[in-house]
């Protein structure tokens, strides 16, 4: 049975307001959520990406600043993984509470901190930040948490991955035992219930149906290629399919503005939306998108958090998350609004693992297409050559041109060769975006139970073989990492001083502001310990060094590995 939003006792100015704003009915998780937290209940939500749960707390947090009274101070908190998502649920509750005399602030790493102690002094309802910025305000004694009522954890397993767990209890702790604690999270691990059964009272939990994970208005496929061919084969698929405004996914920032730099070079209007860009400047790109002033947007994963465009046609892979659920919310980005999208991945034979995650979550095959032939791209140029001649033939405005044609037939040139030099130069620009080749698919070979004997022969054989691997001029402090694209840093503490691998994950990812997956291999030695970081991040993360805290050791210092 349907049911309205006007059916769960909500304020009639919220109801108006929803309404005004052109929803009509609930979706699943705000039926579920909104009348438990109205009731006062703490919920534990298990709901994935774009189900509607910025509104199924948002308005219950509005509600009771209705009738809580106006205190002028931080009576609500939502605690986010990233400041896209921050800036997104921030504007989304202030959207929602447009009506009421309510102040809405976002917090998150990057902000100016005087801006955000003099909107704190003047007097903020709201909150919504990401853990390392808050805790910093906190140290700071800039803001207050006593009269808070209501906290919110958006995406909470995605915070405990990346390493925020000791700042939420930290923060948790400074809010009053008597408050209402609302979690959303995508998944439910052992982390999130621990979580909950410290700091939530009795929560009630509710599971969305994980149905329509992959919208069925989104045409899904995926091509197998080497590395090396990857760009080939984007740009390819750019001129072959009826491509609008497009979306194309990178792992790294590095990657995101080396392949907009790229695509730039052939001609193709493209930008880069990354972690690199300050807020400002991140509007303004996404603005050029909107305007269709860009094209194409290559974007990391956090980099595109609460990206809100309803006309994206295509979705690109460029690289394949590792996260089933990565690649649900990039492709959830095309196919809005009613429209159909397409979502297109390019898959290398040492990536099709993930591709078997994704399509074992998704409980769907994705699949495989073929790639377009160099006759296939020519022959599509000239289809879109004459579709265009003939638009312009049944238009019949080209006067000023006709009238250049009849002076060259005057002049004795044959009106064929006229019209097909015009054509010629009407395909100039083509010249700037060459066909590019693409080799073969090379698969790698499975080892012979002889190579895998070779391959372990110095497994096992303990510490005097370590030493000969050393003595021969193996090095662990290498600068360089084992994994492309990593780069491998030194940390001042190491065994000695109690260190262990999840406190080198959290506080690099809580400091930082990274998530904690990306972080590679950890070794630990007596007195520092080695780690290494994905090269688009080390300027972040070396940023913060002397702010790095183990237990009792404070200002723990980190820079790049000596050989």
């Amino acid at each position: 049975m349907t049911i309205e939003f006007s059916q769960l006792n909500l304020d009639p100015k919220l109801v108006q307001t929803v309404t005004e704003l052109g929803y009509t009915t609930p979706t699943d998780v705000q039926a579920k959520v909104i009348p438990l937290m109205l009731d006062g209940k703490d919920v534990i939500a298990q709901s994935q990406t774009g189900s509607g749960k910025t509104a199924a707390f948002a308005l219950p947090i509005l509600q009771d600043l209705i009738y809580g009274g106006n205190l002028r101070s931080v009576q609500a908190l939502v605690l986010t993984p990233t400041r896209e998502l921050a800036i997104q649920v921030a504007k989304a509750i202030g959207q929602y509470g447009r009506n009421l005399q309510v102040e809405v602030m976002a917090v998150y790493g990057g902000q100016s901190y005087g801006t955000s102690k003099r909107r704190l002094k003047k007097g903020v309802d709201v909150i919504v930040g990401t853990p390392g910025r808050l805790q910093d305000l906190m140290r700071q004694k800039n803001i207050d948490l006593s009269n808070v009522r209501t906290v919110i954890l958006d995406e909470a397993d995605e915070m405990l991955s990346m390493g925020f767990i000791e700042d939420i209890e930290n923060i948790l702790g400074e809010t009053p035992a008597k408050r209402q604690t609302t979690l959303f999270s995508a998944t439910i691990p052992k982390t999130i219930r621990r979580l909950a059964d410290s700091y939530m009272i009795d929560p009630q939990s509710i599971t969305i149906d994980r149905k329509n994970l992959t919208v069925a208005t989104i045409e899904q496929r995926y091509y197998l290629l080497s590395e090396k061919d990857k760009l080939a084969a984007l740009t390819r698929l750019f001129e072959y399919e009826e491509v609008g405004a497009t979306l194309v996914f990178t792992r790294t920032r590095a990657g995101s503005g080396k392949l907009a730099n790229a695509l730039i070079q052939r001609g193709y209007p493209a930008e880069a939306l990354n972690g690199d860009l300050e807020q400002d400047a991140r509007i303004r790109v996404l603005n050029r998108f909107r305007t269709g002033q860009i094209k194409v947007l290559v974007a990391t994963d956090v980099a595109a958090r609460g990206l809100d465009i309803d006309d994206i046609s295509h979705v690109f892979n460029y690289d394949i998350p590792n996260d089933p659920e990565a690649y649900v919310h990039r492709i959830g980005r095309t196919a809005r609004a009613g429209k159909k999208g397409i979502a297109i991945s390019l898959v290398t034979p040492g990536e099709r693992r993930h591709l078997n995650r994704i399509e074992g979550y998704a409980k769907q095959k994705i699949p495989v297409g073929v790639l377009p032939t160099e006759e296939d791209i020519n022959e599509r140029r000239e289809q879109k050559l004459v579709k265009k001649m003939e638009i312009w033939l049944e238009r019949d405005r080209c006067r000023r041109e006709e009238e250049i044609v009849g002076k060259y037939i005057a002049a004795g040139y044959d009106p064929m060769k006229v019209a097909a030099a015009a054509l010629k130069l009407a395909r100039v620009e083509e010249k700037q975006r060459p066909i590019e080749k693409i080799g073969e698919v090379h698969f790698e070979k499975r080892k012979s139970r002889h190579d895998k004997r070779r391959s372990s022969a110095g497994k096992g054989k303990g510490k005097n073989y370590r030493k000969q691997v050393q003595r021969r001029g193996g090095n662990s402090r290498s600068s360089v990492s084992h994994e492309k694209g990593m780069v491998r840093l030194n940390l001042s503490h190491g065994r000695v001083h109690g260190v262990s691998p999840s406190e080198v994950v959290g506080a690099i990812a809580s400091r930082a502001d990274i998530p904690g997956y990306v972080i590679g291999k950890i070794t630990i030695r007596d007195q520092h310990t080695l780690v290494d970081v994905p090269e688009d991040y080390v300027s972040r993360v070396l940023g913060q060094t002397g702010s790095y805290n183990f237990r009792e050791h404070q200002n723990v210092t980190i820079e790049r590995a000596t050989v």
